[in-house]
């Protein structure tokens, strides 16, 4: 099990204090309010270093305080002991220091497979009814969880991106060739690793949601902005491709082809699904899309993932939500909020810990 214990001092409305997590499966009840996502929120952060509901980390620290820390003590499968602690403090302007076994990290990346989380949330659904650039993020997510080359080679377009566009802003445009050639060929191979993580996530993904819903035949389409004939990465091709989007190029001042512009839908029989699914069926579409990056990152690194549910069961009926526990993915821990009504007592085994968050505090419950 990853998290031992988690030590809190200042981070949002918790309590400055540590907390035992030494079980595989550990429950967060509570009302709406009390901090139970504040806790999911913490171990997110002690593992990747950043939070999934904000990008203003000021927001973390504790009303009054001026820093934040959080402490976590995980242990990995062949019994050695590790800690991380994350630091953000509000001087001038906010500084983070992020440190593990003791020593300091200058870059979030190098905490990947430290303690991979998987998060099923409701903010998911972007992934299936938002823009384009959440289901993009939600693949380089996937391949980033475990692939620290894919994370620089994502900042390595990024940039080129970033100053191509400025040469079309600025009228630079002698410097495009440079940037067509930077652009066709690492955008290439983000495509491939893209192209090869969809062909496995269709494996496994449409399995899962005809089994919970009996609807067979739905799944991913990719559709990359280049593609030739064949569909094959041929620099020539590309490059003339974005040469032929100059003139627009230069009119809208932004560049109009590219990874960026990827293409990501969900299909049944060739057509959009998502235009035409129930409320439920997207839900369940998020959640089992979620559950699919948890197995794909199994298969790929041979690691199971901490799985971290917050409230995600409440939209779902009883028999889909017992469809859907029993087939989450293999985990090394699980983390789940309830509210104090919902049926959690049905979900626990002998091992289950169950705390009760009430004003940012919690207790363990005695079943």
């Amino acid at each position: 099990m990853p998290f031992l214990s988690l030590s809190l001092v200042n981070f949002r409305n918790l309590s400055n204090e540590s907390i035992d997590l030494s079980s595989n499966e550990i429950f967060f009840c509570g009302e709406n309010g009390q901090g139970k996502s504040n806790l999911l929120e913490a171990l997110y952060y002690s593992s990747y270093a950043s939070s999934f509901r904000t990008h203003n980390e000021s927001e973390l620290i504790k009303n009054g305080e001026n820093a934040f820390n959080i402490r976590s003590i995980f242990r990995e499968e062949n019994g050695i002991t590790h800690s991380t602690s994350m630091t953000v403090e509000r001087k001038e302007k906010l500084s983070k220091k992020i440190e593990k076994d003791g020593k300091y990290i200058k870059d979030r990346k190098e905490l990947i497979n430290t303690m991979p989380c998987v998060l099923y949330s409701h903010d998911d659904m972007d992934f299936i009814t938002g823009e384009p650039e959440r289901r993009r993020f939600f693949i380089d997510q996937s391949l980033s969880m475990y692939d620290v080359l894919y994370i620089d080679l994502i900042r390595k377009y990024k940039r080129i991106l970033k100053n191509r566009n400025i040469c079309l802003k600025e009228g630079k445009y002698e410097l495009l060739e440079t940037y067509n050639y930077q652009l066709a060929m690492t955008g290439i191979e983000i495509q491939d690793k893209r192209k090869k993580a969809i062909f496995k996530f269709n494996q496994i993904f449409g399995k899962i949601f005809e089994e919970i819903t009996g609807i067979d035949g739905v799944s991913i389409k990719y559709s990359p902005s280049w593609h030739n004939d064949e569909n094959l990465p041929n620099i020539d091709f590309i490059i003339n491709y974005i040469k032929s989007k100059f003139e627009a190029e230069k009119v809208m001042q932004t560049t109009m082809t590219g990874p960026h512009r990827d293409r990501i839908n969900f299909v049944r029989n060739g057509e959009d699904f998502v235009s035409k699914a129930s409320t439920g069926q997207r839900r369940l579409l998020a959640l089992i899309l979620r559950s699919a990056q948890a197995i794909y990152y199994n298969q790929i690194s041979g690691r199971k993932p901490v799985l971290l549910m917050d409230d995600v069961l409440l939209e779902l009926d009883p028999d889909k939500r017992q469809m859907l526990t029993e087939k989450l993915p293999p985990y090394e821990q699980l983390f789940c909020t309830f509210l104090p009504g919902e049926p959690y007592k049905r979900y626990i085994n002998s091992s289950t810990k169950v705390y009760k968050i009430v004003k940012g505090k919690w207790s363990i419950v005695d079943e």
